[in-house]
């Protein structure tokens, strides 16, 4: 009688309808990227798409996600395919720019940067970065115009400082690169590639070779070798280019051709 009953209380009841949980809104994850809390933010775009999410608003999480991940290979096309519907947004410019830099496609990020510098919603990374590439072209107007734009929005970025110091250097402005390295290097003491250019700089306005560090492997002495031997040949130094470059191959264990190649260049023939 009790299972007669109960039979016939289940088929009067009406379906009790499954609960699912709701997605959190596209606007949450973007302030998780924005936050720094990646993987939560790669978990809502997930759970967005499961749920049918789709579009432009979907495609540029995935691109910012892509970005502040570090994965600017996986970045750059999913911008450039948004700048295509986008044209007039400058935040998209930057960070193809930048992701363009990274992956060292330096034709592609000069024009990219060029473009995101001409908005308002540049930030000082653009400036810079256009300061690099302009730096790879001996382009100084562009260069000099770059890192005093990045500086005037971050005046504390020791990389700015530094990527200043470097240009100046590479034009042979001995003394005003090594005043912007001593400065990056107050700024940021920990920095082994400050350290590092800094006494470059130093080793540029002497007739002293860097000296091998305690701990310093072969290759990272060769290198800054290489590097004051580029200096000193710029200089037109070529007694202390040739003794750098060739203490440089002698300092690597297997050969080193890129001082090797400086070597012969900077050798009277």
């Amino acid at each position: 009688m009790i299972d007669l009953l109960l039979a016939a209380a289940l088929a009067g009841a009406k379906p009790v309808p499954v609960v699912q949980a709701p997605v959190q809104p596209l606007g949450e994850a973007a302030h998780a990227i924005q936050a720094g809390r990646l993987d939560q933010a790669r978990l809502m775009i997930g759970n967005a798409v499961k749920a049918g999410a789709r579009g432009p608003e979907v495609d540029r999480l995935v691109a910012d996600l892509a970005y502040a991940s570090g994965d600017h290979a996986g970045a750059l096309p999913r911008y450039l395919q948004l700048l295509v519907g986008n044209p007039n947004d400058g935040v998209l410019y930057e960070r193809a720019g930048l992701s363009a830099m990274n992956v060292r496609n330096l034709a592609q990020a000069e024009k990219l940067l060029e473009r995101a510098t001409a908005f308002p919603t540049a930030t000082w990374r653009a400036w810079n970065a256009r300061g690099i590439a302009a730096d790879y072209r001996s382009d100084w107007a562009v260069a000099d115009e770059s890192y005093a734009k990045a500086l005037a929005l971050a005046s504390d970025r020791p990389e700015v400082v530094n990527n200043l110091g470097w240009s100046l250097l590479a034009r042979g402005r001995w003394a005003e690169a090594l005043a912007n390295f001593e400065r990056a290097a107050a700024m940021d003491p920990k920095s082994a590639r400050i350290a590092a250019n800094l006494e470059l700089a130093r080793a540029a306005m002497s007739e002293d070779l860097p000296k091998r560090r305690p701990g310093e492997s072969e290759a990272d002495w060769a290198a800054r070798l290489n590097d004051a031997g580029v200096i000193a040949k710029v200089q037109g130094n070529n007694r202390k280019a040739v003794a750098a470059f060739t203490q440089a191959i002698e300092a690597r264990s297997q050969y080193y051709a890129r001082a090797a190649n400086n070597l012969a260049t900077a050798q009277p023939r």
